[in-house]
């Protein structure tokens, strides 16, 4: 059990966060891919008692990880997840990490094997800031979702909350549910143009 005194226990939880604990229920089995330093993972853990792992590829956020009781192991989600039976886990998450994978189809397809859902959550880069930002200085735009340089971003893959929207109907997978957000709240009405973040709860073709 993690110590009380953490991190994830002091201060509000981010919102982002807040959305990804409402959506997976106490108790859930959960692969957290790409999980960093164990903040959204550690979380789950502490509040929703979940039975939590994680996959990283960044040795030193490993050790931070592991230094809070996590179990997370080193692998690189691009060469899928061989090591896990199917639906092995209640939750796969992608949140902050699918955007940047190479192959974004099979890291898909293996998270939605493995998992019986999956959540996905990215940065909207069609927010209009974004767009307001490309429009008049011609420049890639940097926001507080996007706060990259284009020579050091790791995203490869730029997306909006309508394009991953019509990739999921292309694949089939269902979206059970849609949380949209920008820095404060929720966002309800066209989200594609005032969130600047998306996070998606799928399943494979509705079944759980």
């Amino acid at each position: 059990m993690i110590s009380r005194d953490k991190a994830s226990d002091k201060g509000p939880v981010k919102l982002e966060y807040q959305a990804i604990l409402d959506l997976i229920p106490s108790g859930s089995r959960v692969l957290d891919l790409g999980c960093g330093d164990g903040d959204l993972l550690s979380l789950l853990v502490e509040r929703n008692n979940v039975e939590g792992r994680g996959i990283e590829i960044n040795e030193q956020a490993i050790y931070k990880c592991v230094s809070r009781g996590l179990s997370v192991s080193q692998q690189d989600i691009d060469a899928g997840l061989t090591e896990y039976a199917d639906k092995s886990f209640d939750y796969v998450i992608l949140n902050q990490s699918l955007q940047q994978v190479i192959n974004l189809a099979l890291v898909l397809e293996e998270s939605m094997r493995v998992g019986r859902k999956v959540i996905v959550g990215f940065p909207n880069f069609a927010y209009y800031k974004a767009r307001l930002q490309m429009f008049i200085s011609g420049k890639t735009p940097v926001t507080p979702s996007l706060p990259y340089m284009w020579y050091d971003t790791p995203n490869l893959h730029f997306l909006s909350i309508s394009d991953f929207i019509e990739y999921c109907g292309e694949k089939k997978f269902h979206i059970e549910k849609t949380v949209f957000l920008n820095k404060n709240r929720k966002v309800r009405l066209f989200p594609n143009l005032f969130a600047q973040i998306g996070i998606f709860l799928l399943s494979n073709g509705g079944t759980s």
